[in-house]
């Protein structure tokens, strides 16, 4: 979303990017943003593909790397708390699970 149609208001909007003027300057950054979600997305259908110890270990590490940018991304403070548990939720599941499974 942040590579592709960052141009949108509605999209830059989400992020609490106040102007078209604050969404060009960020614009670098949003691009950079959503190739590194992507490739960690890829990471874990890569991993689940591949399967065995090592397909886990991608995944492990593709999840683990999510929760502690959320666990970062909340750090910037209570208007970031919503966004960081959204992002964080669904990988610390997976790994609570892989720990008791």
């Amino acid at each position: 979303m942040e590579s592709v149609v960052w141009s949108r208001p509605a999209v830059w909007g989400r992020f609490g990017v106040a102007s078209q003027h604050d969404a060009d300057v960020v614009k670098p950054m949003a691009f950079n943003q959503g190739f590194y979600n992507l490739f960690l997305a890829i990471g874990i259908v890569v991993g689940l593909i591949v399967g065995g110890s090592a397909g886990h270990a991608i995944v492990y590490f593709a999840c683990a790397s999510i929760v502690g940018a959320a666990l970062v991304l909340a750090t910037g403070g209570t208007k970031y708390f919503r966004a960081a548990f959204v992002q964080g939720i669904t990988p610390l599941i997976a790994l609570i699970l892989a720990a008791v499974l």
